[in-house]
């Protein structure tokens, strides 16, 4: 009778064993969700369904002065999606070549918000077994990619890059140079936050190693080709900048919007790394996750900037509001709590390195509208 109590007793501990690793792992993984309210446009066609402001019970008598003010701040393109139909979508100007009126066919530059594209691309690689944030940037990008000694670059890990936390110095003449002379030791990786370019640009240089795939063909077929897109990484001068149609990038905003999932096809499927894109990385600035800003925290360093500000990304937009954002007012703002993808593209409103100041008052526009 012993014998027989002890066989069952091992054999429901290693059933529990088993149950425990079962729920831990699904805890790390997206469901697939059930056919819910999300409208998702065709991969495959131009067709997007949308709603009327008067639907949804928006005010409609306060759209002309936001496109008024959008004007006027030499804005291309502005969309706006709820639950992915398009409510809101007009376009100015002309293309970067003065040759057409800008219109949804035209390409514009996402400049750095096109950062969030690679915080994506860096969860699906690692989702891949491809690399791991964990690891060592010098594993990827090889010895002697910055100035340091061995043992201190050997500490620089992807996440510090993703995070902005190298603790390489940022006085330098050149932000945007990722030769080994321009990126110099300041102080010990993670307890420094700077937005560093040069750092960001090398993430580029550790996927295309790691996966033996350039980044175009990997951005195309991680995301591109899965969701309609059809953008492009073009070079310039350190960077590789990244151009789309607005609606290009509505729809990566959506995918974003749906935590990696599109329409019922799961392109990022690690939901632990996704929360960590879009919560607050670091002790050190609050309002920055892996390559996305975070509105509704109490602090917040601006790029350019070394110390912390006591005030929010954005106060008069919701609270949980994650945007991607770029030079001269490239902005893509997902907001969850109301099903909400708003874009900008165009030229500068103002002298900012950022226009942090243009975006906040672009959402009290938006405010009269929808709330």
């Amino acid at each position: 009778m012993a014998y027989f109590k002890s066989v069952t007793m091992k054999i429901l501990f290693l059933l529990l064993v088993l149950m425990h690793f079962s729920c831990s792992e699904n805890e790390t993984q997206v469901t697939v969700p059930e056919p819910n309210s999300m409208y998702f446009p065709d991969i495959d066609s131009q067709e997007w369904e949308s709603s009327s402001p008067e639907e949804l019970d928006w005010n409609s008598d306060a759209i002309d002065p936001l496109y008024d003010f959008l004007q006027q701040n030499n804005t291309r393109a502005f969309i706006v999606l709820k639950e992915g139909k398009i409510v809101l979508e007009n376009y100015w100007g002309t293309t970067i070549q003065n040759t057409s009126e800008f219109d949804k066919n035209s390409n514009w530059y996402w400049a750095s918000a096109g950062k969030t594209l690679t915080a994506f691309l860096m969860g699906i690689a690692q989702e891949n077994n491809v690399l791991s944030i964990e690891d060592s940037s010098s594993t990827y990008l090889g010895s002697g990619w910055t100035s340091l000694e061995d043992d201190q670059e050997r500490l620089i890990k992807i996440k510090h890059q993703l995070t902005m936390t190298t603790g390489l110095n940022y006085l330098v003449d050149d932000l945007n140079c990722t030769e080994p002379e321009c990126l110099t030791y300041k102080t010990p990786p993670g307890t420094q936050w700077f937005y560093h370019n040069a750092t960001y640009s090398l993430l580029r240089d550790i996927i295309e190693n790691a996966s033996g795939t350039s980044y175009n063909l990997f951005t195309d077929q991680k995301i591109e080709m899965k969701i309609g897109m059809n953008g492009s990484w073009i070079q310039s001068d350190y960077n590789k900048i990244y151009w789309s149609t607005a609606r290009d990038m509505a729809r990566f905003g959506l995918l974003v919007l749906n935590k990696g999932v599109w329409d019922r096809e799961v392109i990022l499927n690690d939901s632990t790394y996704f929360s960590d894109m879009v919560t607050t990385s670091q002790d050190l600035n609050p309002s920055y996750g892996f390559l996305w800003w975070l509105n509704g925290k109490e602090t917040l360093i601006p790029p350019g900037f070394t110390s912390a500000l006591a005030y929010p990304l954005a106060s008069n937009a919701p609270e949980d509001l994650i945007a991607g954002m770029g030079r001269n007012g490239q902005f893509l703002d997902v907001i969850p709590s109301q099903n909400l993808v708003v874009i900008r593209m165009g030229e500068a409103p103002d002298d900012a390195l950022v226009p942090i100041n243009f975006h906040n008052d672009m959402w009290n526009y938006l405010n009269a509208i929808i709330f």
